[in-house]
């Protein structure tokens, strides 16, 4: 597998920037960033939801355990 040094990665860049335009790839920037932002939202709120489900069920076997 090659190593890209700075320059390697500076044509890299001004190759993107010609074919895709700095608009769009702010574009394509803020849509992975939103992207990114819900998966993080969601994985928190399944964990969460989790989390909620684990202490229902830990109540309800020590209630068991009582009885």
């Amino acid at each position: 597998m090659p190593n890209f040094g700075i320059w390697e990665w500076l044509v890299i860049l001004v190759i993107v920037l010609v074919i895709f335009g700095a608009s769009r790839l702010r574009d394509i920037g803020s849509g992975l960033g939103g992207a990114i932002n819900a998966f993080r939202r969601e994985v928190r709120e399944g964990r969460e939801q989790g989390q909620e489900q684990e202490d229902e069920s830990t109540a309800a076997q020590e209630q068991e355990g009582e009885a």
